[in-house]
């Protein structure tokens, strides 16, 4: 009788518990463990703080959200770059159970008035500018009211939910806290209301919210608690094998869940410390950085990896003290993977599937994989975490080894979008399982591979953008009549947006037309590299838009044929 074929289903178990504990529980246990060991070293900002000194600072900034008139269940946004502001909020916002929103520093009018009123913020703290960014002026463009409020009390239109301003750096402005008086107010709030703030918490509380953009055109907040988070970034940590003695270059950024999450708390829950090279992705400060600070970890996503390898300096640092690290956020070209374990000397390097509904980390290989499994695969399920592959059409399970869509079930499981049942409900299941939206297989030792994508998402360089969004933008346009947005393949970014575009009768625009007309409105990484104007789109006798022919076509006519056979893991 022959065997019964497996169905396509893992649970990864694990010796070690999940953590029962808030995150400013497990803060206080590793401040008080590791106190003298560094917790922050802010290159950029020539800043170092040991894990006493970070609770310290974390204590100060927490009373002073209580001195804002904050409490337990408010959102508190950051629109900040890579800082050790950024990371005092993080930590500071979970001492007293305010929700921390993450506000994508490349957002512009557009993005930022969404998220703003979509979570509901009743605090935005804000960077003055960077680069050629004046967070300021784009501030007061989508609340302009706040120029003639006083600190505190802002009364906008367009965001009934904020009151409350502060500028982390930067020249004090109208209607604006500073920082050092947010920190002046904490001296007013006695430590014991502090710790009756901390106590009144429970693990279940939501705790985050990070907004990922979505198919109904506008991001979704996603609401993670501390369980979620505490857990996910412990258990990623252990992946690596992390100990108080290491020390993780971060070049990712904070307000995505690789920086949050898989840097950040993967740091804390060990006593490791959180390396800052520098306020924005640079290849020759990250470098700088881990020979500077002998960093034993790195992270980053494919592109980040490549512009290090590729730079010409490369060889001139010192990389001799990296064992370990993160390449995540896009599919990893396993022929850079090979080199970043040889020429970086990062032999340990792992590679984590996952997205911001699971905190983010799904599966993850370990330090202990085969070059090979490290290069092909994704790895297994995180500890603690089921997995499995179903037809996307039926829902049934698919046997081993067959295509279907990867489904995920756990602690780590998003609460829900905010404010959106309807969104919550079409992502996970009445029996808990997160629908990732991604397409893979398990194989017979329960190692995944990602195949493809059941949506037509488009990930540039780790950032995930939905077509839906852009093109609802496009639609805003006057002069357009209809619009496709298609993820073509790139050397550099893994993909880039091309949007297909069709104009209304007798009129007439340029690419450059279009792109100008985003520029300011969203984020960079949005607007469309390649634009085609098209008299019609390919389609089904039903009228459905088939965007695969689009992608065909348009690798052919770009000439992206060779790129678009680069293999991935």
């Amino acid at each position: 009788m022959p065997g019964r074929i497996s169905n396509s289903y893992a649970f990864m178990g694990s010796k070690k518990p999940l953590i029962g504990k808030t995150i400013p529980d497990m803060f206080d246990e590793i401040a008080e463990k590791y106190p003298d060991n560094d917790a922050i070293v802010s290159i950029h900002q020539g800043l170092r703080y040991t894990y006493r000194e970070l609770q310290e600072e974390v204590n100060r900034a927490a009373k002073g959200f209580l001195g804002l008139g904050l409490k337990k269940g408010d959102r508190l946004a950051v629109w900040a770059t890579n800082i050790a502001e950024w990371i005092i909020c993080q930590f500071a916002t979970a001492k007293v159970g305010i929700i921390i929103v993450n506000i994508n520093p490349a957002y512009r009018t557009h993005e930022l008035e969404h998220a703003l009123k979509q979570s509901e913020t009743m605090a935005l703290f804000l960077i003055d500018r960077f680069k050629t960014s004046n967070y300021v002026d784009i501030f007061y463009q989508v609340a302009p009211e706040a120029i003639e409020s006083k600190p505190g009390k802002i009364s906008c239109e367009s965001l009934p939910y904020l009151k409350t301003a502060v500028l982390i750096r930067g020249d004090k402005q109208p209607g604006m806290y500073t920082w050092e008086e947010v920190l002046k107010m904490g001296e007013e709030i006695h430590d014991d209301v502090l710790r009756e703030h901390q106590e009144d918490l429970d693990f279940d509380d939501p705790i985050n919210i990070q907004y990922t953009s979505g198919t109904t055109g506008f991001p979704k907040g996603v609401v993670l608690t501390h369980h979620n988070i505490l857990n996910n970034g412990y258990f990623i940590g252990e992946c690596m094998k992390f100990t108080d003695q290491d020390r993780l270059c971060i070049p990712v950024p904070f307000y995505h869940c690789f920086g949050m999450i898989l840097s950040n708390m993967a740091c804390m829950t060990h006593g490791a410390t959180m390396v800052l090279p520098a306020e924005y992705f640079d290849p020759v400060s990250t470098l700088s950085a881990v020979e500077k600070e002998r960093c034993t970890a790195l992270h980053g996503v494919p592109t980040m990896f490549i512009a290090e390898l590729e730079h010409p300096d490369f060889e001139k640092f010192d990389l001799s003290s990296l064992r370990t690290g993160i390449m995540a956020g896009s599919p990893c070209p396993t022929e850079y993977m090979r080199k970043v374990c040889t020429l970086m000397n990062m032999k340990e390097v792992v590679i984590t599937y996952g997205q911001t509904e699971a905190s983010p980390g799904i599966t993850m290989s370990s330090t202990d994989d085969s070059l090979e499994r490290r290069v092909s695969t994704v790895g297994k399920p995180m500890p603690h975490t089921e997995v499995k592959i179903v037809d996307p059409k039926t829902g049934k399970i698919s046997p081993q080894g067959e295509t279907g869509e990867i489904c995920a079930r756990g602690y780590p499981i998003m609460r829900c979008y905010y404010n959106n049942p309807e969104a919550t409900n079409k992502a996970i299941d009445k029996e808990g399982w997160l629908h990732t939206g991604d397409l893979g297989i398990l194989d017979d030792e329960d190692y995944c591979k990602i195949t493809g994508r059941l949506k037509d998402m488009v990930i540039r360089g780790g950032e995930n953008i939905y077509p839906r969004e852009i093109e609802e933008f496009l639609y805003t346009h006057p002069e357009v009549s209809e619009v496709q947005v298609i993820g073509v393949p790139d050397a550099r970014f893994g993909e880039e947006l091309m949007a297909w575009i069709k104009l209304k009768e007798n009129q007439t625009l340029t690419a450059d037309d279009v792109k100008l007309f985003c520029e300011g409105k969203i984020a960079h990484f949005k607007i469309p590299k390649y634009i085609k104007f098209v008299d019609d789109f390919p389609m089904t006798v039903t009228g459905k838009i088939q965007k695969y022919k689009m992608r065909e076509q348009s690798i052919k006519e770009l000439g992206l044929g060779e790129v678009a056979k680069v293999d991935t893991a």
